[in-house]
């Protein structure tokens, strides 16, 4: 592997690239939203960024697709490839590349990074017999088959494929991986999708399965004729093909040798990204990217979402309900990245009323109309040095700490909630100074002055930070303020002073920024009212509730029941000693071992049974749905064992 000095200013995020097979929907927008949020970021710090997004074309599963429609392969995925492009382009992204894995360029780099892992002895001949699930385009170890035929990603039943592959040696990186892994705490991010990698990898990497015979939709291996190259080998390698791995070695040290690289995707290609490419790049010799940063997934309404349910959320559509600014906005603030989010039409309503009407829309609407009213919106000479002032200043030097510290983990989230938090203190600011008692008396206008001052400042810089989220909405702000300049072009160090403003320039004029959903609010409200004639099922008493003992226990470890499909094992630590606990959840968590180390609550005052000969000391507790099957009731590891539910 090469060690490379890395520059402080160059910038390299991609997004996943996205199956043809399928059409993009809030999750992909999601993350390609996400890719521009950084990466117009970056570029307000002064970064030189380079972004990537595109389309994963091959595989059984396109081909196969191709069949069933009528056309080649290659006809179905020039057909599908600018649904992809067009959704970009709607949602304001400004990608600087769009890779397709059928184009030469890309051929040409899977061909070079094969060559070189051959040549090194890390790739050799065998032949693979196991299951297959043709959608995750994966072979999946016997030890995570759910029923014994199911695909444990995505549910679908497994192919069992038996064939000549040619191998790639990854277990020969695995030492190496997680000793990378324990030196570089922000390589993957966040800390949970980290734990869930590191605990995979102990359980000790097999040698990966590069090649396919069966079928034709692939890119040639030179060293093996009659296969294709198998899918990660060709998909991953799209993040060195883009910044010219195969033909401009001085673009590819910019971006890649000498580059900041960061890749955004959701947690369910976490492994691929963190086992997989990392070994990938240890054999040829190619440095790690920096940072592999997971999301979680989206649900609807508290619901999973799929066609059946009609409950797919549209981004075109709600695009054209609340413009894309205000969709973005929301995407971003709604959940901290690397968190599962839910897609709530009142939560989107009441952020858009709240945060950006109310918030932000309106404290631009009061400035520029009281600037207007005192001044007739011409700047003048003013100052102001009480507390309130300098408690702004001071917040304002703090909120930029916390965007940048935020923003380094790619937790956007929590950037927007510092953000707002000034805002909403400039709110404040208007009703501690009270510009309109200020404007009664003469001797007072300096003042006035200064106060009207710091707002339009501060709205300037409340709008640099909102930039990456909102651009088109952002260049808005700026232009009520008479700035006639493009944001795009816009640095973070040109907003620490408060001297943008010169006496003399002209404010623009107010219009409304985000208008409120009035109509859309009202049915909200409607949903929030009170059955006062429910009925209860099963009625208890709060004496009866009290005598069952639930308490918080930890998970010291978990093994199968041997000759028992569905039983697990689990040993407990409670607030007084360990226990033993037999539950019947194991077709719920093929992964067991990572229930290891969690807290959960179980009943601790049941009668000791037997369970095919196995003593069983309580009952864990857990719930069940039709979206996510048993799930363990986890609780946060603040919360010391013992504690007792009330």
């Amino acid at each position: 592997m090469c060690h490379l000095k890395k520059m402080e200013k160059n910038f390299y995020v991609t997004t996943p690239i996205y199956y043809v097979n399928g059409a993009p929907h809030v999750g992909s927008a999601y993350t390609t939203i996400a890719a521009d949020v950084i990466a117009r970021y970056k570029k307000t710090q002064g970064y030189n960024v380079y972004s990537l997004t595109g389309t994963d074309e091959h595989g059984q599963k396109v081909e196969e697709t191709a069949l069933l429609k009528g056309l080649t392969p290659q006809a179905w995925t020039d057909l599908m490839a600018p649904k992809f492009q067009e959704m970009w382009k709607l949602l304001n992204i400004e990608n600087d590349d769009f890779i397709r894995t059928t184009e030469p360029r890309h051929k040409s780099a899977v061909v070079k990074i094969l060559s070189t892992v051959y040549e090194k002895g890390d790739i050799y001949c065998g032949e693979y017999e196991g299951k297959y699930c043709v959608s995750c385009e994966n072979f999946v170890p016997e030890n995570q088959i759910v029923e014994n035929k199911f695909c444990p990603d995505c549910g679908k039943e497994l192919r069992v494929v038996k064939e000549e592959s040619y191998f790639f040696k990854m277990s020969k990186y695995q030492d190496e991986l997680l000793k990378h892994i324990d030196e570089n705490p922000n390589f993957i991010l966040p800390q949970s999708r980290r734990n869930e990698v590191i605990n995979f990898i102990k359980q000790g990497l097999q040698d990966l399965s590069i090649s396919r015979n069966t079928f034709t939709w692939g890119i040639p291996i030179e060293f093996a004729p009659g296969h294709i190259t198998y899918v990660w080998f060709d998909a991953l390698t799209n993040y060195l093909t883009a910044v010219g791995y195969e033909n401009n070695l001085e673009k590819f040290d910019e971006f890649w040798n000498n580059s900041e690289v960061v890749h955004l995707l959701g947690k369910d290609i976490v492994r691929f990204h963190a086992i997989i490419w990392p070994c990938m790049l240890l054999s040829a010799g190619i440095k790690l990217p920096d940072k592999i940063v997971a999301h979680g997934w989206w649900t609807s309404e508290g619901e999973k979402m799929s066609k059946s349910k009609n409950n797919v959320v549209d981004p075109i559509e709600e695009v054209k309900k609340y413009g894309v600014d205000a969709f973005r906005f929301c995407l971003m603030r709604e959940v901290n990245f690397g968190n599962d989010g839910d897609y709530s039409t009142k939560n989107i309503i009441s952020r858009i009323n709240n945060d950006l009407a109310n918030d932000l829309g309106n404290l631009l609407n009061r400035t520029l109309g009281m600037y207007s009213k005192y001044f007739d919106g011409v700047i003048v000479e003013g100052k102001n040095e009480d507390e309130f002032t300098k408690n702004l200043y001071i917040l304002f030097e703090e909120t930029l700490i916390v965007v940048e510290r935020s923003m380094e983990k790619l937790e956007f989230s929590k950037s927007m909630e510092a953000i707002w938090k000034f805002i909403s203190r400039m709110n404040k600011y208007i009703d501690e100074t009270m510009p309109w008692l200020l404007a009664k008396e003469e001797s007072e206008k300096v003042k006035l002055g200064g106060v009207m001052n710091t707002l339009v400042e501060g709205l300037y810089k409340v709008a640099v930070l909102i930039y990456p989220y909102m651009p088109v909405k952002s260049q808005n702000i700026w232009d009520q303020l008479g700035v006639e300049k493009s944001i795009k072009n816009s640095l973070i160090e040109d907003i620490k002073e408060w001297n943008h403003f010169k006496k003399g320039d002209k404010l623009g004029v107010a219009t409304v920024l985000f208008p409120r959903l009035e109509v859309l609010v009202e049915e909200a409200k409607n949903e929030l009212e009170i059955n006062e004639n429910l009925k209860i099922e099963n009625p208890t008493t709060i004496e009866k509730f009290g005598e069952t003992k639930i308490e918080v226990v930890e998970i010291i470890s978990v093994e199968k029941v041997e000759g028992a499909d569905r039983l697990l094992k689990f040993k407990v630590k409670t607030g007084k000693e360990i226990r033993q606990i037999v539950s019947g959840i194991a077709k719920n968590y093929p992964e067991f071992k990572l229930l290891e180390g969690k807290k959960v609550l179980a009943v601790l005052n049941l009668p000791p049974v037997t369970l095919l000969g196995i003593l069983s000391q309580g009952m864990i507790l857990s719930t069940e749905d039709k979206k996510n099957g048993i799930k363990l009731v986890e609780i946060s590891q603040e919360i010391k064992v013992g504690a007792k539910l009330k």
